[in-house]
C-alpha cells in the first residue's frame, strides 16, 4: 500500500514529496533497489512501527559501489524484520 503525503514539504533543494510503502521484511531489499533506480529519491527512511531502523542519504552522482554496503544493510534488516514501512522523500512527485 502506497500513501502520499498532500503536505508539500520545501526542503534545501527544492520542493520535497513523501511517499510511504509498505512491505514484507523478505521484500524489502528488492523494493530499495528499485526505489534507487527510478532515480529521484533523495532519501529513503526504514521504520518498523514509529522506530527508524535505517536512514539512507542518497545524493546526486552515487554510484553503485558505495551502495554495496547500503543494500547488504538492508538485505540483514528485511531478515530479521516481519513488516515495515520505507518513507520515500523525493525530488518530483511519482
Amino acid at each position: 500500500m502506497t500513501q502520499y503525503d498532500p503536505n508539500l514539504n520545501q526542503g534545501p533543494e527544492g520542493p520535497e514529496y513523501r511517499e510511504e510503502i509498505h512491505v514484507q521484511g523478505p521484500d524489502l531489499a528488492d523494493k530499495v533497489k528499485e526505489i534507487i533506480h527510478e532515480g529521484n529519491a533523495r532519501r529513503i527512511i526504514i521504520r518498523q512501527g514509529e522506530h527508524i531502523v535505517l536512514e539512507l542519504p542518497l545524493t546526486v552522482g552515487v554510484i553503485g559501489t558505495l551502495l554495496a554496503p547500503w543494500l547488504a544493510a538492508v538485505g540483514a534488516v528485511g531478515a530479521l524484520i516481519a513488516h515495515c514501512t520505507i518513507e520515500v522523500i523525493r525530488t518530483e512527485q511519482p
